[in-house]
């Protein structure tokens, strides 16, 4: 399934895919189950049978997409967590993972656009996977871990490389609000072939900035979310960014930053596309 969040007229709601259009489980479902981070919560085995219950649903030009979870409890992201990334910046090889924390509402959805902040024009792209967490669960085994997963997706970590280096911890550089790209929707696992065949590639107007394989983590997603629910216990919602492959605009000589009317877009095989645009602040 494609299940994903989106703006319809002046209400926010929640659906799926079908047959290239979009079904409004959230006018279905009513107050009683909210969000999708809500139907998460319950589970998503009532599912088919609304959509096979449904009628038509909305042309997807109809709607205005958000980021999957808008409202994550928790935003967990990996640093350096692909070896060709972590050779490009010349850093040590670390034993566990690294690990930031990204705040809900510097969160956008596919198409709408990446803003660079008027403190800053040194913003970099960083196409990622993204796992929603479907099932709650603390000290998790890594051979139990894919079990509490229900979906994947694509996402784009800016960085604003700038606020980023002012202190060791990356939390400024990477909270300004419309930096991070979340969609178009997640996919469940049963949709998908293992997580190690799928490739990422990250784009900045039609030419290809990132390219690589899942299977180059250092720290693949199972070892990703047991280390994670030994320090905080994970909740149906929470999203685990997984970190970035070689490519990025700071490394490159001369360095690349996003520019008014640039275009970036993270597709990951088997998850669709990701598309934001960039307008810089002054133009909101």
């Amino acid at each position: 399934m494609k299940l994903l969040t989106f703006h319809i007229g002046k209400r926010l709601s929640y659906g799926a895919m079908k047959d290239g259009r979009v079904v409004d489980l959230g006018a279905r479902l009513g107050d009683d189950i909210p969000d999708l981070k809500s139907l998460i919560g319950r589970g998503l085995e009532q599912v088919p049978a609304l959509l096979d219950a449904s009628g038509p649903g909305l042309d997807p030009g109809e709607i205005i997409f958000a980021p999957v979870i808008p409202n994550p409890a928790k935003i967990l992201c990996a640093g350096l967590n692909y070896e060709d990334h972590r050779l490009e910046v010349g850093l040590e090889k670390a034993k566990y993972p690294g690990f930031f924390v990204r705040f809900a509402d510097s969160q956008m959805g596919h198409g709408t656009p990446v803003v660079l902040p008027r403190v800053s024009r040194k913003v970099d792209y960083e196409g990622e996977l993204a796992v929603i967490i479907g099932k709650a669960g603390r000290y998790i085994p890594v051979e139990q871990a894919l079990e509490h997963v229900a979906g994947y997706a694509c996402y784009q970590d800016a960085s604003v490389r700038d606020w980023q280096g002012h202190s060791t911890q990356f939390t400024a550089g990477k909270n300004f609000p419309a930096t991070g790209g979340f969609g178009p929707w997640l996919v469940t696992p049963e949709e998908l072939p293992a997580l190690s065949s799928l490739t990422l590639e990250t784009r900045l107007n039609g030419q290809v900035m990132q390219h690589a394989s899942l299977s180059q983590m250092i720290f693949p997603v199972p070892e990703l979310l047991s280390y994670v629910s030994q320090f905080t216990a994970l909740s149906p919602g929470d999203v685990i960014i997984t970190g970035t492959p070689a490519g990025v605009g700071f490394v490159r000589k001369p360095r690349l930053y996003l520019a008014p009317g640039d275009v970036v877009e993270v597709e990951i095989s088997g998850l669709g596309t990701l598309r934001n645009p960039v307008v810089a602040e002054e133009e909101q």
